[in-house]
């Protein structure tokens, strides 16, 4: 007969394997938010005849109307034909609207249809979900921004003054348009409450930040008021990189649109950890 003089140690408890597929490198789930970005790019991608063609086919119009209306009687603005003036700005408008539309549309229909759990139960931080969904306004208002300026160079047939800073302004006003609709689709609870912060916000800062003017022609205190609105600099910034003309330096624009940007995707990321009027 044996006798046991110490006690033997409990047997270690068993951590329970990691489902498979989940890959966690410095705590950020690589599986889950690459998931969560394919599902924001295809979900456009599977009507792109409303989210790339249609917009095309809106820039087209405008500089149809306003080229025939007044570019033929009008003179040169800040150096440039006014057709040549226009583009950019209905450029950066139309990558204004549709990156907000994107970020807007999924998490309002999503708690509109009652599948927004069908987000928030997967194992995603604020983080995660936050870059989730601004990664398909990103590449939406990429595919935008290079099938507008590609008829754009065609049209006036000159090529893009400065790359690098119209890449730039494009990304900022994707990031913050895309921030924005996430604070909007978690503020809204209906469809009719969305429709109302895009035409009475959205649509009049894109229309009334210089896309179709110099704000230099206006007078006071509307120039002044002007140069408070983060969505001039989208508009001039994106103007001076395809022309080389702009209303303002464009690094003051870059480094106001960036600190904006920080803002508004804190307070995004800030909703989304604490789940503020997702979670009911």
């Amino acid at each position: 007969m044996t006798f046991r003089t110490i006690a033997e140690p409990a047997p270690a408890e068993r951590v329970p394997d990691r489902p498979m597929g989940v890959r966690r490198f410095g705590r950020v789930n690589w599986l889950g938010l690459r998931t969560l970005a394919t599902r924001e790019v295809m979900r456009f991608m599977a009507v792109w005849q409303q989210t790339i063609f249609a917009p095309l086919m809106t820039a087209g119009l405008f500089v149809v109307v306003f080229a025939l209306a007044l570019g033929q009687g009008r003179g040169e603005i800040m150096g440039l034909p006014y057709l040549v003036f226009l583009g950019p700005g209905i450029l950066m408008m139309t990558v204004i609207q549709n990156a907000f539309a994107n970020t807007s549309s999924s998490i309002t229909a999503a708690k509109v249809q009652g599948n927004i759990v069908d987000t928030l139960m997967p194992p995603l931080s604020g983080g995660e979900l936050l870059a989730g969904y601004l990664s398909g306004s990103v590449v939406r208002a990429g595919l935008v921004a290079t099938v507008i300026g590609t008829g754009m160079v065609l049209v006036t047939g000159r090529g893009i003054a400065h790359p690098l800073w119209a890449l730039g302004f494009v990304l900022l006003a994707a990031l913050l348009m895309g921030g924005l609709g996430i604070l909007a689709g978690i503020m809204a609870q209906k469809f009719d409450q969305m429709a109302a912060i895009t035409n009475f916000i959205i649509t009049p800062l894109s229309f009334l930040s210089g896309t179709f003017y110099s704000v230099d022609a206006l007078p006071e205190p509307f120039n002044t008021l002007s140069h408070w609105n983060p969505v001039f600099y989208l508009i001039d910034g994106a103007r001076y990189g395809v022309t080389g003309v702009g209303d303002a330096p464009p690094l003051r624009g870059f480094l106001i649109c960036g600190a904006v940007v920080v803002l508004v995707l804190a307070l995004a990321l800030r909703w989304l950890k604490t789940g503020y009027r997702m979670k009911a």
